[in-house]
């Protein structure tokens, strides 16, 4: 699997809204306390939000927050947000790979680091992970 800096961005940024939740963190704070540059964050936040994993709050004492509960967002759920498909095979869904001859059986093989990829991100949640890190207290603007 490849975690592209899109969807590294992407996991670390709800981690950070999670660990501040219900606080609302506003992007240039998310921004600089995961040092992640504030454009290219800016449209991974528009993407959460439209997958329904983030609101957004307008206004000077606005933000992000989270549109579920830390328990009910996935790994998955984000990583399918930004970036599409878990895996993919030369660049095309790995389902719709083929092949001839000695390596007919390659496509199983795939399948399976798939499944075994969906069975690790759709089952560890933001809450999960956000358990043993200390609050970021940090992220929260007055």
């Amino acid at each position: 699997m490849y975690v592209s800096a899109r969807t590294d961005y992407a996991v670390r940024a709800m981690l950070a809204v999670a660990a501040d939740h219900p606080r609302l963190v506003k992007a240039a704070t998310l921004a600089a306390a995961q040092d992640i540059p504030l454009s290219f964050l800016q449209g991974i936040l528009l993407d959460l939000r439209r997958a329904g994993l983030l609101h957004s709050h307008r206004g000077v004492d606005g933000g992000y927050a989270l549109a579920r509960p830390a328990e009910e967002i996935t790994v998955g759920d984000v990583v399918r947000a930004v970036g599409g498909a878990l895996t993919t095979v030369r660049g095309l869904p790995t389902t719709t790979t083929t092949y001839h001859g000695v390596a007919t059986g390659l496509k199983d093989v795939w399948l399976a680091v798939e499944e075994a990829i969906k069975g690790v991100v759709n089952h560890r949640t933001l809450a999960e992970l956000t358990v043993s890190a200390i609050p970021s207290t940090t992220l929260t603007t007055k």
